[in-house]
């Protein structure tokens, strides 16, 4: 059987590692051995975070939403209770959206949801 020689696959790998960690800070983006831990690091918390930021998206939207109830005499669960009586379906991320960029609109919708609750 003929000899086989593995620099070939070996510098194949090392190259796609580094490719990876471009970007890095220090040797972590030039040498293979700190290179391939930082890349598995990075590829745990990119696994991670695609979770996380669907929890951060609806925090921050429950925020939004109850800044601009309060300015329309509700609490946030208030609201969403008087919106679920009222049969009003919107989701969290339009009303989040309305509640910042178009308050005239979540404020009619306010007043639904608290006509409603009395």
């Amino acid at each position: 059987m003929a000899r086989v020689k593995r620099g070939v696959q070996a510098r194949a790998r090392h190259k796609k590692v580094l490719k990876s960690a471009k970007g890095h800070y220090g040797a972590r983006s030039r040498v293979y051995r700190v290179a391939k831990q930082s890349v598995i690091k990075a590829e745990q918390y990119a696994f991670r975070d695609r979770r996380q930021r669907k929890r951060q998206f609806r925090a921050l939207w429950i925020v939004r939403i109850n800044a601009g109830a309060r300015e329309a005499g509700l609490s946030y669960s208030r609201l969403m209770a008087g919106l679920k009586k009222a049969a009003i379906n919107v989701d969290r991320k339009v009303l989040a959206d309305l509640a910042i960029f178009n308050k005239p609109a979540f404020k009619v919708i306010a007043e639904q949801a608290k006509a409603v609750l009395v």
